[in-house]
């Protein structure tokens, strides 16, 4: 039995979605250890969405069984409207298991996806705009200049040696792939080492230039291209993201960056994931105890599963 219609049906227009959609996986399973400063971290990701994209959007955040601090955060960020939809899963599914839920629910032309510890800065979307625009069949562009695996380069490669604009040599600058590079955990060395041992390639057309190359922590790519590669599969809950650049790459999509800086990788750190840190100095004793083989041995063991105890949830 109904009494009275429903005052809905009196409405008839509703919001549409916007051309871009940007979209961010988060996972904050604890405020402690690694992830002291996680939450520290999203904020700043998500302000800095808000303060660097200068056209119309619509933020999409899945939240992939975080701590609850975290997802009272970002429900109050909801409550706020400074979040348009918000996913909380009761379980981790993965990032790859969170792209595919995000990617197939995002109507934006063009789909922008971050890891909850990128940075952005002013131009951001703008820069990969202009890439859309100045070259054919782009795939995915991402705002830091990053050097991938031969494998996922191949249809670039090959489109611009058909096209007789592709240049091989070093071309990222250094202070671009060292704040990266320490983002990773990396020591300035092994990143001065990498940076010499490795080669770029830098393709110039249309009056535009573009690095061959992205990275899967954040890029730019078309819904239409997304919707080809779905769904991806997914196991562990932070492995096997290579398959999206694969698959995209293998369509024959161009997968390219610019060749300055947007967005930041911040890793664990809200502010100062781009300079070295001072290492905190620890008794002597206490570090040649918790070094020795037996005791890191068992250590770790127990690190591992008290992680497992609190935060493993797969059936």
């Amino acid at each position: 039995m109904r009494v009275g219609q429903n005052p809905a049906k009196q409405i008839f227009g509703v919001a549409q979605p916007k051309d871009l959609s940007i979209v961010v996986v988060n996972f904050i399973p604890v405020l402690a250890g690694y992830h002291a400063q996680s939450l520290e971290v999203l904020k700043t990701c998500l302000e800095s969405i808000r303060a660097a994209t200068s056209v119309p959007f619509d933020l999409m955040v899945f939240d992939n069984h975080s701590c609850a601090e975290a997802r009272r955060y970002l429900f109050d960020e909801l409550t706020a409207d400074r979040i348009q939809y918000l996913v909380l899963s009761d379980t981790n599914i993965g990032k790859i298991g969170a792209w595919n839920y995000m990617f197939g629910a995002a109507q934006g032309k063009y789909i922008a996806y971050a890891d909850a510890d990128i940075l952005f800065r002013p131009g951001w979307f703008e820069d990969a705009l202009s890439i859309f625009e100045a070259f054919p069949n782009v795939g995915m562009v991402t705002g830091c200049p990053v050097r991938n695996p031969p494998e996922v380069l191949t249809a670039s490669q090959e489109w611009g040696r058909s096209q007789n604009v592709l240049r091989e040599g070093v071309f990222i600058l250094w202070e671009d792939y060292l704040a990266h590079a320490l983002s990773l955990g990396w020591d300035e060395a092994k990143a001065r080492q990498m940076y010499q041992a490795g080669k770029d390639y830098l393709l110039e057309y249309g009056g535009r230039q573009a690095l061959i190359g992205a990275g899967h922590f954040q890029f730019v790519a078309p819904r239409e291209v997304l919707q080809k590669i779905l769904p991806l599969p997914s196991g562990a809950p932070m492995r096997g993201e290579r398959i999206l650049d694969q698959r995209i790459n293998d369509l024959g999509y161009l997968r390219l960056t610019g060749t300055r800086a947007y967005v930041r990788h911040l890793g664990n750190q809200p502010e100062t994931a781009a300079r070295p840190s001072a290492p905190r100095r620890r008794p002597k004793l206490l570090r040649r105890l918790v070094h020795l083989p037996g005791v890191r041995h068992v250590l770790l063991w127990l690190y591992q599963r008290l992680f497992e105890l609190f935060f493993h949830n797969v059936e």
